[in-house]
């Protein structure tokens, strides 16, 4: 096998050297395609928790809302019951 000439071993040199920087130029792009990628699903999730925790929020407030609401619906309940028992009564009473 012969040597190669010292501008046959330059030229290959370049042409490695070449490969090399197309090959990292091609990575450095990815990772930053990747890296934008990567920031945009952590704003989303960043988002997606602010977003849960107001809806947990307005949850526990509306779920307490819907207890005070069931709450006074059973005091009515009882009262109209009491109400009616009362008018029964007074009209048992008028009746004998």
């Amino acid at each position: 096998m012969s040597e190669m000439e010292p501008q046959d071993r330059l030229v290959a040199a370049q042409a490695r050297f070449d490969s090399a920087m197309a090959s990292l130029d091609r990575s450095v792009k990815s990772l930053s395609n990747r890296m934008r990628q990567l920031n945009r699903m952590e704003v989303d999730t960043q988002r997606l928790v602010h977003e849960r925790a107001r809806l947990a929020t307005e949850l526990d407030k509306t779920a307490a809302r819907a207890k005070r609401l069931d709450d006074s619906a059973h005091d009515v309940s009882r009262r109209l019951v009491e109400a009616m028992e009362t008018v029964r009564e007074v009209l048992a009473k008028a009746e004998s």
